[in-house]
């Protein structure tokens, strides 16, 4: 993958290449919260919602 992507753009230090949902993503349910923690830059964090 990294070396795919090499040749179609130029990736930098702390790029973050995203392959899709992991195993277990299909358990997480509507007001669930997902997070991600980068130390020394902050924590993300989004509630799951249903679509309209």
């Amino acid at each position: 993958m990294i070396a795919y992507l090499s040749t179609v753009m130029t990736l930098q230090p702390g790029d973050v290449i995203l392959t899709g949902s992991p195993l277990g993503a299909e358990l997480i349910q509507e007001n669930d919260t997902i997070e991600c923690v980068i130390n020394e830059i902050g924590t993300l964090q989004n509630r799951l919602v249903t679509a309209k």
